[in-house]
């Protein structure tokens, strides 16, 4: 295409703003348009929870760019309260509706670029209309939200939902004081973890006040005494609360594209080549609307995720521009801060592999170590949990829940899986180290290692939950004091400092599986035993990985 052609952006925020400024550095003649219905272009929807909570303070803040600064820094001009309404694919024309003027009129397009985003889900509900009922995904909800709690001042909050959105809502409304509870369908939050890993989490929330109803579905939702209102529950089970934050998901707003004969995937979401191109070779699309594929398992799905859609809107700039550049798919690495701990992920989870038939091809370790030297005072766990084939080792994905250090662990793991390592990758990794930062053996460095060793045939493993289906005999090889407190009915105790003196005390019929706390005095064990002519187990994460798990079975 010639660099004097006119490019539309539907919609802003991510994936069109940044597709229209990277239009721009790309070409100084070509003219650009952006339009959105809502009053902002481009601001930080991943903020509003912590305007919400008074973190950020100014909503100024959050707006990432305002059309003075497109018109003035990029040339760009930005129509708000602009609804495209049809799209012409044969005339390459929209159709715009003018919501200040009322106007509807057309216009021309060489290039159209399709950022629609995505919308709140708002399920037909009895009483979901009912004031003091929210979502939070634009900076108007955020606004409604603070103004509800200060004018009624509000005490009790129903968070619908446990996924990102709403543990972030439920870290802020708890920063204002208020008591939260949290309503989720499935059997825990933050469903993309594995739910051994979300232990952690519901212990927090729970230490913390948080009510969490799980298994459960609101029903309806009924007035209550003044602005309160009443919330039901499928149990039966009758709540009343200040105000009800809905943070069930959301839905591709894919619309305009379906009327405009664009092919949608059986995602939901808009289908797009590598080069963000639709099925109409003048029309892209980026951001939540769109259908990507999993670079992991190769499945194709919708991540609304605000880095993939900013890269998405470059991409389609490049080739809008005659570049050659194509969108290498996701793998939904996320972070989220949940009160005083944080969860992160990256790559395939478990629960996955295993819906997938993939998991037989799999392994996996747990392990529980400081965030930084444990000599250097505040050391703090990080519970890391890593997935990696049987053949080769190749990383499939990590998740990772503690209280300071988990992110830039798995930053490093999601750049291992971009370039297809290995967990021998991971064990020569080379990190930077200093006590107040980490570990000469880095807990990806430790990850790395358990895997290899595994690999190897050094370290055989045993998990947990398979320990009912097995009659290997558990050797607890923790310190008396910890055993006493805490330990497996039906374990063996010896201590690691006793257990060459009485390695003869040992079965040699029978496997054994080796626990201690955390894994590392097992796996002592377990080699020295393997060593001695015994058929041996290690079992991965010790103990604190046993509570984990148990305190699933009990939600």
């Amino acid at each position: 295409m010639s660099n004097r052609q006119r490019i539309l952006i539907v919609g802003g925020v991510a994936g069109g703003a940044s597709c229209a400024a990277r239009s721009r550095r790309l070409s100084e003649t070509a003219e650009i348009i952006m339009f959105d219905r809502g009053p902002y272009v481009s601001f930080a929807n991943c903020g509003l929870p912590y305007h919400v909570g008074d973190v950020i303070k100014n909503e100024e803040h959050l707006l990432v760019a305002t059309p003075e600064l497109f018109r003035q820094r990029f040339n760009i001009e930005v129509r708000l309260r602009s609804e495209v309404v049809r799209i012409d694919p044969e005339q390459q024309l929209i159709e715009v509706h003018d919501l200040e003027q009322g106007t509807i009129y057309n216009e021309y397009y060489d290039a159209l670029v399709l950022s629609p985003g995505a919308r709140a889900i708002r399920p037909d509900l009895p009483g979901i209309q009912l004031p003091g009922i929210f979502s939070v995904r634009t900076i108007p909800d955020s606004r409604q939200i603070r103004q509800w709690i200060d004018q009624y001042e509000a005490q009790q909050a129903l968070v619908v939902g446990g996924g990102y959105i709403g543990m972030e809502m439920v870290e802020n409304l708890h920063k204002r004081s208020l008591e939260v509870t949290v309503v989720e369908k499935q059997s825990q939050v933050m469903p993309l973890l594995d739910p051994e890993m979300a232990a952690p989490i519901h212990e927090m929330l729970i230490k913390n006040h948080v009510n969490l109803c799980l298994n459960q579905s609101v029903v309806r939702f009924d007035p209550g005494e003044g602005h309160r209102l009443g919330v039901t529950l499928e149990s039966g089970e009758k709540l009343e609360t200040d105000l009800v934050i809905m943070c069930i998901g959301v839905r591709p707003n894919t619309a305009l594209a379906r009327s405009a004969g664009l092919t949608i995937g059986d995602s939901g979401g808009i289908q797009v080549d590598a080069h963000m191109r639709t099925s109409d070779p003048h029309i892209w699309a980026v951001g939540d609307a769109v259908e990507v594929r999993d670079v992991v398992t190769g499945t194709l799905g919708v991540v609304p995720l605000a880095g993939p859609a900013n890269r998405q809107g470059r991409i389609a700039a490049d080739v809008i521009m005659g570049r050659q550049h194509g969108f290498r798919g996701v793998q939904g690495t996320s972070v989220v801060g949940i009160l005083d701990h944080v969860a992160a992920f990256t790559g395939a989870s478990e629960r996955t592999l295993k819906r997938l038939g993939l998991w037989e091809q799999m392994e996996k370790v747990y392990l529980h170590p400081g965030h930084h030297a444990g000599y250097y005072p505040g050391a703090v766990p990080i519970s890391l949990k890593l997935i990696f084939t049987k053949k080769g080792g190749r990383i499939m994905g990590a998740q990772a829940v503690g209280q300071e250090g988990v992110a830039k662990r798995i930053d490093v793991i999601a750049m291992a899986i971009q370039m297809h390592a290995t967990v021998f990758d991971l064990e020569e990794t080379e990190l930077c180290y200093a006590p107040q930062f980490g570990s000469a053996k880095d807990p990806v460095n430790m990850a790395g290692m358990i895997a290899a060793n595994v690999l190897r045939g050094d370290a055989p493993l045993a998990h947990w939950e398979h320990l009912d289906d097995s009659d290997a005999l558990i050797l607890d090889v923790r310190d008396a004091e910890e055993y006493n407190q805490d330990h497996l009915d039906d374990a063996m105790h010896v201590p690691l400092d006793q257990l060459r003196q009485r390695v003869e005390t040992l079965p040699r019929d029978r496997e054994i599986w080796t626990y201690c706390f955390v894994g590392q005095r097992s796996y002592y064990a377990a080699r020295a035993l393997s060593q001695y002519g015994f058929k041996v187990r290690n079992i991965s994460g010790g103990f604190k990985t046993y509570l984990m798990h148990e305190s699933v079975k009990y939600l």
